[in-house]
């Protein structure tokens, strides 16, 4: 990882000036690197490892990062893990530039080395996140969200990089392509936990967190718990909450009676039960291969997935 972050360091630099600030300010502030982790160890479980895997997993942070900065322009975001976001310091027009850069940074990387296959990994994943973050946006609206497409919104906007990071880490080690496709499954179903992980956070008390609950819901955004909710009451209970998602979303008692509501009627517990059926879906395709320490360290890296306090 220390190779990895010297390497990722100067896969960004730039002769723009303020572009090198803006490069340097965000990696100060870089978040806790899991997705580079589960390429180096995808690549490892097959007890190899090559300068393509460094390459794959600077791929993987520039696209990662790239739809960081973009994120806080959609969602007006004013902070990133306690520091300012880009835009808040840069206004939205410098962000998504640089937004842009990282992601054209990422795909260069690829091309240059002529390693085509892990171009279209990430650019598959590219066309994946930008699908469900629209699908969302779309529904969001409308609040007509049934369980089926809120896994396609979260497979596709969230699973589907922790996807390419495992399928990238195997092909950067020049494994068949049956062995990349089961890692990149693992790496969807991981990616699935991961998601409704933070969906169960919205509905915590867990000061580790730094925010506050209900942001989802202030947001609109339909999540598991809420989905299952709402499936599962009497009709009035459900017009209620549909009426305080849409009309007083911005209220925080009417938000703690939505988050009440769920906690009651068996949201979070379903949302454990399936949450933590993609764990197992993960673990078993973990089993087809021998044991080494890299599978072990995904076990692990899987556990805290599932078991993380923020």
């Amino acid at each position: 990882m220390n190779l990895f972050e010297n390497k990722f360091k100067n896969s960004l630099k730039s002769k723009v000036v303020l572009l090198d600030k803006i490069m340097h300010y965000i990696i100060k502030r870089k978040g806790k690197q899991m997705r580079p982790m589960f390429v180096f160890l995808s690549a490892k479980i097959f007890d190899k490892f090559n300068e393509n895997t460094y390459r794959a997993a600077s791929m993987i942070e520039l696209l990662h990062t790239a739809t960081l900065v973009h994120d806080d322009v959609i969602d007006e975001a004013k902070f990133r893990r306690g520091f300012f976001s880009i835009n808040a310091l840069w206004k939205n027009k410098i962000a998504v530039l640089v937004g842009d850069f990282l992601l054209s940074r990422g795909l260069l990387l690829a091309v240059k080395n002529k390693e085509f296959g892990l171009l279209e990994i990430m650019s598959s994943a590219v066309e994946d996140m930008s699908e469900g973050e629209l699908l969302q946006i779309e529904k969001t609206r409308s609040l007509d969200i049934t369980e089926s497409i809120y896994f396609e919104i979260i497979r596709k906007k969230t699973a589907s990089l922790i996807a390419a990071c495992c399928a990238s880490g195997a092909n950067s080690v020049g494994e068949n392509d049956l062995n990349v496709e089961k890692m990149r499954i693992f790496g969807e179903k991981a990616g699935i936990a991961f998601q409704i992980k933070d969906d169960l956070f919205d509905f915590s008390n867990n000061t580790l967190l730094g925010k506050s609950t209900g942001i989802d819901i202030r947001e609109q955004k339909m999540t598991l718990p809420l989905i299952y909710t709402l499936n599962n009451i009497n009709n009035n209970s459900k017009k209620n909450i549909i009426n305080i998602i849409k009309n007083h979303n911005k209220n925080e008692k009417k938000v703690a009676e939505v988050i009440l509501l769920v906690k009651e009627n068996g949201g979070l517990d379903y949302a454990t039960k399936i949450m933590l059926r993609y764990y197992n879906e993960a673990l078993d395709i973990l089993e087809e291969f021998e044991d080494n320490e890299a599978k072990k360290s995904l076990k692990l890296l899987l556990d805290y997935v599932v078991n993380r306090k923020k």
